[in-house]
């Protein structure tokens, strides 16, 4: 393990407590939920969504039709902000971007060997910086967790590197896949060495294999953020996502950000929700209707 990424960890001064992160959220969400819930969090909640179709029945023309469902979105419900971006694997990429009509929609892809990780570093550089040239805004790679697990925080770096490079101006995402980490200590520790590699964004998880996003993951990922941002003046982004399926959900993610992080982090700049069940549920609360518009 390099001295170097020691040293960042060791310095840091967020709780590696699990019992302390569970009470800390508890205490969080009992103090503040009740105030955000309301349809202007609920609209901007809807505006922070990368909405998600990672299923192995995907196909050019059933991507098309989904993202023909954002286009006309705009059209049925002009007076709401639309969704942040549409996720989708690295081979739809080209599809999104030609489909899609709205403005400042952004195109996202998994990448890097998604959901696992596991294969050669060359194939996962060639995937991220093929997806960026069929038109990705955004990537989102995941920790090689078993390199982690191992201590090997060099290799982890490495190829975080080597991704942001292949990223080019693309903005990217670094899932730490939070649900097979397990604890405070591994999360906060994987989230210091995204943070200091340059990550655009830190996410839970993958919504794969593993549990998905977790409050208290959440908890330790915004206190990184923040610890980070207070050293170095440089603003990372926190996304949620694995089985952020309701408005409440959504909501308590809303709750510990606007906490831990503030205002400032109450867009889609720096916030975001992975989901592919949301967009409706929330939709349903803001327009007091039920709906399945997606």
């Amino acid at each position: 393990m390099s001295d170097k990424y020691q040293d960042l960890i060791a310095k840091s001064k967020v709780t590696t407590d699990d019992a302390a992160v569970a009470a800390a959220v508890e205490r969080i969400l009992a103090e503040h939920l009740d105030e955000n819930r309301n349809k202007d969090v609920y609209k901007l909640l809807f505006n922070t969504i990368d909405l998600t179709t990672l299923k192995t029945t995907d196909s050019p023309a059933s991507v098309a039709r989904f993202t023909e469902r954002v286009n006309a979105f705009e059209e049925e419900y002009p007076e709401l902000l639309p969704v942040a971006g549409i996720c989708v694997y690295p081979n739809f990429a080209p599809v999104v971007r030609t489909v899609l009509d709205v403005s400042g929609v952004d195109v996202v892809c998994v990448s890097g060997c998604f959901p696992s990780s596991q294969s050669f570093t060359e194939v996962k550089i060639a995937e991220t910086a093929l997806a960026v040239e069929g038109g990705a805004d955004e990537i989102d790679i995941v920790l090689n967790v078993g390199n982690f697990l191992d201590g090997d925080y060099q290799e982890v770096c490495d190829e975080f590197t080597e991704q942001k490079h292949a990223c080019r101006d693309a903005r990217l995402k670094i899932i730490l896949e939070t649900g097979a980490l397990a604890t405070a200590k591994n999360i906060r520790d994987a989230a210091i060495l995204a943070v200091n590699c340059e990550a655009d964004f830190i996410k839970t998880s993958t919504g794969k294999e593993y549990p998905g996003a977790s409050l208290e993951a959440a908890y330790v990922m915004c206190q990184v953020i923040k610890e980070y941002y207070e050293q170095t003046g440089r603003m990372v982004g926190f996304k949620a996502a694995g089985g952020v399926a309701t408005t409440e959900d959504a909501v308590k993610y809303y709750t510990l950000v606007k906490e831990i992080l503030g205002e400032e982090w109450l867009n889609k700049d720096r916030f975001r929700l992975g989901a592919s069940r949301l967009a409706n549920n929330l939709l349903s609360d803001i327009i007091d209707k039920q709906v399945k518009f997606f």
